[in-house]
C-alpha cells in the first residue's frame, strides 16, 4: 500500500486504487500514525494531539474504536503495544518519509559537488508534494507539523535551485525563485539564489534592486543587517563582467557656474529617459554634461564622425564593443542590434555629445535604444532638439555675468599667476564675448602675452563683426568664429602656415606627422607654441586641435589652395605607416603595432574617405595595406559604406597591378556588393599573382567562399604552399589540414596542422598559432583524446585572448565544451557552452550563438530530457546565419532534432530532419559533416528496425570519417553492435570509392 500526508491524506492500494480513509477523525488518526511509521505512539499522546487540551469523555473507548475501524477499512496492521499504538508499514510507503530520505540525500549529494545527481533526487523528492501538507486533517497537532513539513519543502525546493544554478540553468530558475521570493519575501537564501540566477543571466542590475529591497525589507520587518550568503551574493552581482565603456573624460580644470542647469538636469533625468541639452557651440554643452552625468555613465563623442552610418560605431567603442568576429564575413553584424541586445537589461546613463552634425542617424539610433532598452538613460547635446517623443529639453544659455566673470579669473589665474584684473574690464570683456565659456577661456589664455587693457581692446574690434554675422550661417559661427579669427591673427606666419595644415588631421597629430605632411623641418617648436596659445591640446607625446579652431584652419586651408596638396600628403604619409605595419602584424609584435595604428585610427579613416573621393589607386592601397588592422580591430561596418563608394566607383574592373585591393575592398564593401562582382572576384583568385601581394586575401576569400573543392596539379594551393613568406606558406599548411580534416584524412591533418603550427611560432602570428591549436584540438578531439583537445584548446584561448578576439574565443568555448562533453564532463562542457552563448551574444555572431545552444541541446538529449533538449535545438535552428558556416551549423542542429524525434518515437519527423541534413552536407562538401548527417540516418534505421539499413549506413560513414570518432556514447554503442553486420560492410566497401562516391550514392538514395 502507498500513504501520503503531503497534500490531503491518501492511502492506495497496492493496484493503484484509492482508499476511502473516512471521516475527520479516523484520518486525523491515520495522519498521525503516519507521521510516525514504524514508531510506538502512545495513548496519551494520541488523545491529546486527536482532541487537545480538554479531551471528551470516553475518549480511550472512543480512540480504540477508530482503530479497529483504519484496520478493517485500510487492511494494514495497526499493532497495539502496553504502551500505545503503531503503524506497522515501510517507511517508503510513506510520502513524507521518502520526501525527507529523498531530500536529505539530495542535500549530500549537492555538498559533494555532484549537482546533477543532486538536481534528480531533489526533483523527485518535490513531485511527491500534491499540495498543503495534512491539507484535509482538523486536528490540534496538524498545524505545527504541517509547518515543519512546509519548511522542509522549501528547503529542497532552494537545494533543488541551487543545484541547478550550479549546472548552469539559471535562466529558467528566475521566474520560478521570483515567485517564490515574492511569496517568502523574508527567506535570505531564497533572495540570494535569485541574485546569483539574475547574475549569471546577464541582468546584473535587477540582482543589484532585488539586494537593496531584501536590505530594505529586513531592515524593516526585522531589524537585521542581510547574511554573509546574501552579501555574497551582492558582491557577486558587483564583480559580474560589466561592458568596458568609455567613461567621462576626466577634467583638468575647475567647473564655473551652470548651478541652477545642474539642479535642472538632475530633475529632468529622475523624470524623463532622454535629456537634450541644446545651445549655441561654444555654450559648454559638453562640459556641463560630463559634470552632470552620473558616476558609470558612457561617455560617446560624435564629433568624429563624418555621416549617419558612422553614429552605431561611435557607441559600439564607447562600450567597449568589437565589431564581429576576428576575421568574421563582411558585414554580417547590425550594429544598431547588437547594441540593444548589449543594453537590453541593464541599467546605465548614456552621454552622447555632438549630435549637431549627424542629428538624422544620433536621432533614430537614441529611439530605437530607448526603445528597446527600458534600463538606458540618454543625456545627448546638440545645438538642436534630437525631436523624439518624450525628449527634455534643457537649454544652455550664456553664462551670467557673474558666472562669466568668475570662469574669466579662475582660467586667468592658472596661466598669469599673480596678474592685477580689472574687475570693470572683466566685465566689459565677458559682456563683449556674449558669455560664452569657450570664448572666454581663449580670450583668459591670451593673459599670458598680451595686458588685459590690450586685450580688451582687440576683442572689440573682433566682436563688432561677430555681432552682425549672418542669421543664416552655422551657429558656430555666429558665436566663435570672431574669438579664433582673433587667436589666428596672433600668430607667426609659420605658426599659422601649421595651424591651418593641421586641419586635415582629424585624429591625434605627432611631431613626425605633423613635419611629414605639413612640410615644416621645425614642427616640434612650433606645435609646442600652439600648444602654449591653447590651439591645440597635448595629450602625452600626442598633441589634438579642438574641433573648432580645426573648422576654422580648414576654411584658412581651401583658401590658400594647399587644400588638395596636403590631403594628398596626409593620406600619403598614412598609406606610409599602414604598409608598414601590415606585415608586422603577422609577427610577434603585432600587439605593438595594432596599437599603434589604433592611435592613428580617426586619421586612417579620414585618409581613406579622402582617398575614395579624390584618387581611386590611392584608396586601393589603403585598402590592401589596412586590411589585417580592420580585421584584427573588428571594425569592418565602420568602412564597409566607403569601401563600397569605391567599388561603385571603379565599376567590374580592377586597375592592373591592384586586383588584390580590389578583392578586399569589394569583400570590406558587404554581400551585396559581393553578390554584384562575384564573378569577376572569382576570376581574380583562380589566377592570382604569386606569391601574393596582399596575404589577408587569402583568407578573407576562404572566409566567404568557403572550403574550396578538389584542384589539378599545379594550381594555387601547390605554390601556396613553396611561397617564400613564412607566413603563407603556415596559411596554406593550415588551409590543407583543415580540408584533411573536414573530408576525414585525420592523421595527414594533424601532421599540417603541426607544421602550420611551428610555422606560426616562427612567424609569431597569435591568431595563426591559436587556429593551428585548434586544427590539432579538433584532430585529437576525433582521434579519441578528447583531454589533449580541451589543453591545446586553452592554450590557443590564451592567445586569443591577448588579442581582445571576444567573438573567436566565443566559437573556441563552443569547441571546447564540444570536447569536454566527448569526455563525459558534462557539466563543464555546460559552462563553456554559456559562456561562449554570452560571448557570442555580446559580439552579434549568430552561428556560434547557434551552435552553443545545439551543445546545450547535446547535453539535455544526453541526459535523458527530451523536452529541453528540442528547446535549445529549435532555438539554434533559428539562429543560423546564411553562409556557409551557418549551413552547417544547421546541418548538425537538424542532426540532432532528427535524433530528439526518434527518441520521442516521431520517425515520420526524424526522417525529414536527417534528410535534410544530409542534403545541406551534400551541397556543402563531402566530408565529417555528412558522415555526422549519414549516422543521423542510421540511427534513425536502427530506432525503426531496420538495423540491415542501419548497419549499411554506418559503414558509410565510416568511410567518410577515415580514423574519426564520434564521441558521442550513444553512437559508439550502435557502431559496436553492427560492426559485424554484413551491410556494414558492405557500406564501408560502397565507401572506398571515395567521399564524392559516398555523397552520389546518398544522393541517390535520397530522391
Amino acid at each position: 500500500m502507498y500513504f501520503g500526508v503531503l497534500g490531503p491524506v491518501l492511502a492506495r492500494a497496492a493496484d493503484g486504487t484509492g482508499i476511502a480513509v473516512g471521516g475527520p477523525r479516523p484520518r486525523a488518526l491515520l495522519a498521525l500514525l503516519l507521521l510516525e511509521t514504524g514508531r510506538i505512539v502512545g495513548t496519551d499522546r494520541l488523545i491529546d494531539e486527536l482532541y487537545g487540551e480538554e479531551p471528551p469523555g470516553g475518549a480511550a473507548n472512543a480512540l480504540q474504536a477508530q482503530v479497529s475501524r483504519l484496520r478493517r477499512g485500510l487492511g494494514v496492521a495497526i499493532e497495539l503495544h502496553p504502551a500505545g499504538y503503531r503503524l506497522a508499514v515501510e517507511p517508503e510507503d510513506v510520502d513524507v518519509h521518502r520526501f525527507a530520505r529523498l531530500a536529505r540525500d539530495g542535500r549530500r549529494k549537492l555538498d559533494d559537488g555532484e549537482p546533477a545527481e543532486a538536481a534528480r533526487l531533489l526533483r523527485d523528492a518535490l513531485a511527491l508534494w500534491r499540495g498543503a501538507a495534512l491539507a484535509d486533517v482538523d486536528a490540534p497537532f496538524a498545524e505545527p507539523h504541517a509547518a515543519r513539513l512546509t519548511e522542509a519543502r522549501l528547503t529542497a525546493l532552494e537545494d533543488r535551485a541551487e543545484a541547478e544554478l550550479t549546472l548552469g540553468e539559471a535562466d529558467e530558475l528566475i521566474g520560478e525563485l521570483q515567485a517564490l521570493a515574492k511569496e517568502h519575501p523574508l527567506r535570505e537564501r531564497t533572495r540570494g539564489l535569485l541574485m546569483r540566477a539574475l547574475t549569471a543571466s546577464g541582468r546584473q542590475a535587477e540582482a543589484l534592486a532585488v539586494f537593496e529591497d531584501t536590505r530594505r525589507i529586513l531592515a524593516d520587518e526585522l531589524g537585521a543587517d542581510p547574511s554573509p550568503g546574501l552579501a555574497a551574493a551582492h558582491l557577486a552581482a558587483l564583480r559580474a563582467e560589466p561592458l568596458r565603456t568609455t567613461g567621462v573624460p576626466a577634467q583638468l580644470t575647475s567647473f564655473v557656474g551652470r548651478e541652477s542647469e545642474l539642479e535642472r538636469i538632475t530633475g529632468l533625468l529622475a523624470e524623463a529617459r532622454l535629456v537634450t541639452l541644446t545651445g549655441p557651440g561654444g555654450a559648454g554643452k559638453t562640459r556641463l554634461a560630463i559634470e552632470a552625468s552620473a558616476p558609470g555613465a558612457c561617455f560617446v563623442d560624435l564629433a568624429p564622425a563624418s555621416g549617419g552610418s558612422e553614429v552605431p560605431q561611435a557607441v559600439l567603442d564607447a562600450l567597449g564593443l568589437r565589431e564581429q568576429r576576428l576575421f568574421g564575413a563582411p558585414g554580417g553584424s547590425d550594429p544598431v542590434r547588437r547594441l540593444v541586445s548589449a543594453l537590453a537589461d541593464r541599467a546605465l546613463v548614456l552621454v552622447v555629445d555632438n549630435c549637431e552634425h549627424v542629428i538624422d542617424a544620433a536621432a533614430a539610433l537614441v529611439h530605437r535604444l530607448l526603445g528597446g532598452c527600458p534600463g538606458l538613460r540618454v543625456l545627448a547635446t546638440s545645438r538642436e532638439p534630437l525631436g523624439i517623443t518624450g525628449e527634455a529639453l534643457c537649454p544652455v544659455p550664456p553664462l551670467p555675468e557673474t558666472a562669466a566673470m568668475r570662469l574669466f579669473a579662475d582660467r586667468a589665474a592658472a596661466v598669469a599667476p599673480g596678474v592685477a584684473l580689472d574687475e570693470s574690464a572683466v566685465r566689459r570683456i565677458c559682456t563683449a564675448l556674449d558669455g560664452l565659456p569657450l570664448a572666454i577661456e581663449l580670450a583668459a589664455a591670451r593673459l599670458r602675452t598680451i595686458p588685459l587693457a590690450q586685450l580688451e581692446t582687440r576683442l572689440d574690434d573682433r566682436f563688432r563683426l561677430l555681432s552682425r554675422g549672418s542669421r543664416t550661417a552655422a551657429p558656430r559661427h555666429q558665436t566663435l568664429r570672431a574669438v579664433v579669427a582673433w587667436s589666428w591673427d596672433l600668430l607667426g606666419q609659420d605658426e599659422r602656415n601649421l595651424l591651418r595644415r593641421l586641419a586635415v588631421f582629424t585624429g591625434g597629430i605627432t611631431v613626425d606627422s605633423a613635419a611629414q605632411v605639413c612640410g615644416l623641418s621645425e614642427a616640434d617648436d612650433l606645435l609646442t607654441g600652439l600648444a602654449e596659445k591653447s590651439l591645440i591640446d597635448v595629450h602625452g607625446e600626442r598633441f589634438r586641435m579642438l574641433d573648432t579652431i580645426r573648422a576654422y584652419a580648414l576654411e584658412q586651408l581651401t583658401e590658400s589652395g594647399e587644400l588638395a596638396a596636403i590631403s594628398r600628403a596626409h593620406a600619403t604619409y598614412f598609406l606610409d605607416l599602414a604598409a608598414t605595419a601590415d606585415p608586422h602584424l603577422r609577427r610577434a609584435e603585432q600587439l605593438t603595432w595594432l596599437a599603434s595604428l589604433a592611435a592613428e585610427h580617426a586619421n586612417l579613416h579620414a585618409a581613406l574617405r579622402w582617398a575614395v573621393a579624390e584618387d581611386d589607386e590611392l584608396a586601393l592601397r589603403l585598402v590592401g595595406a589596412l586590411t589585417a588592422y580592420w580585421r584584427l580591430r573588428g571594425v569592418l561596418s565602420e568602412v564597409s559604406p566607403l569601401a563600397a563608394q569605391l567599388v561603385t566607383k571603379l565599376g567590374h574592373g580592377a586597375p592592373p597591378g591592384l586586383e588584390e585591393e580590389y578583392v578586399l575592398a569589394v569583400l570590406t564593401a558587404g554581400p551585396s556588393e559581393v553578390d554584384r562582382h562575384r564573378a569577376g572576384l572569382e576570376a581574380i583568385m583562380r589566377t592570382p599573382a604569386w606569391p601574393p601581394r596582399q596575404p589577408y586575401v587569402l583568407v578573407a576569400w576562404a572566409l566567404f567562399a568557403g572550403p574550396p573543392g578538389p584542384e589539378p596539379a599545379g594550381t594555387g594551393r601547390e605554390r601556396l604552399a613553396t611561397a617564400e613568406d613564412p607566413w603563407v606558406r603556415a596559411l596554406s599548411q593550415f588551409s590543407e589540414a583543415y580540408l584533411g580534416l573536414v573530408n576525414g584524412r585525420i592523421d595527414g591533418a594533424a601532421h599540417d596542422f603541426l607544421a602550420a603550427l611551428n610555422t606560426f611560432r616562427q612567424v609569431g602570428d597569435r591568431w595563426g598559432i591559436a587556429q593551428a591549436l585548434d586544427g590539432l584540438a579538433s584532430a585529437a578531439d576525433l582521434t579519441g583524446d578528447p583531454a589533449r583537445a580541451v589543453a591545446l584548446t586553452d592554450e590557443a584561448l590564451a592567445l586569443l585572448e591577448q588579442l581582445e578576439a571576444f567573438e573567436d574565443m566565443a566559437e573556441l568555448w563552443t569547441r571546447r565544451g564540444d570536447r569536454l562533453s566527448h569526455r563525459g564532463d558534462l557539466a563543464r562542457a555546460r559552462a563553456d557552452y554559456q559562456r561562449a552563448a554570452g560571448l557570442a551574444r555580446r559580439a552579434g555572431v549568430p552561428t556560434i550563438l547557434a551552435a552553443a545552444h545545439l551543445g546545450l541541446g547535446t547535453l539535455a538529449r544526453r541526459e535523458g530530457d527530451l523536452a529541453a533538449a528540442r528547446r535549445w535545438c529549435e532555438r539554434a535552428l533559428d539562429e543560423c546565419g546564411t553562409d556557409w558556416q551557418g549551413s552547417g551549423v544547421r546541418a548538425h542542429v537538424l542532426t540532432a532534432l532528427g535524433r530528439i524525434a526518434s527518441a520521442e518515437g516521431d520517425f515520420a519527423g526524424a526522417r525529414s530532419r536527417h534528410q535534410e541534413a544530409v542534403r545541406i552536407a551534400l551541397a556543402q562538401q563531402p566530408g565529417l559533416d555528412l558522415a555526422e548527417a549519414t549516422e543521423g540516418l542510421a540511427t534513425l534505421a536502427a530506432a525503426s528496425g531496420e538495423t540491415g539499413e542501419a548497419a549499411y549506413l554506418l559503414g558509410l560513414a565510416e568511410s567518410l570519417r577515415g580514423r574519426a570518432t564520434t564521441g558521442d556514447p550513444d553512437l559508439t554503442r550502435l557502431r559496436d553492435r553492427l560492426a559485424g553486420d554484413r551491410e556494414f560492410a558492405r557500406g564501408t566497401a560502397a565507401g572506398t570509392g571515395g567521399s564524392s562516391f559516398v555523397a552520389q550514392g546518398l544522393a541517390v538514395r535520397l530522391g
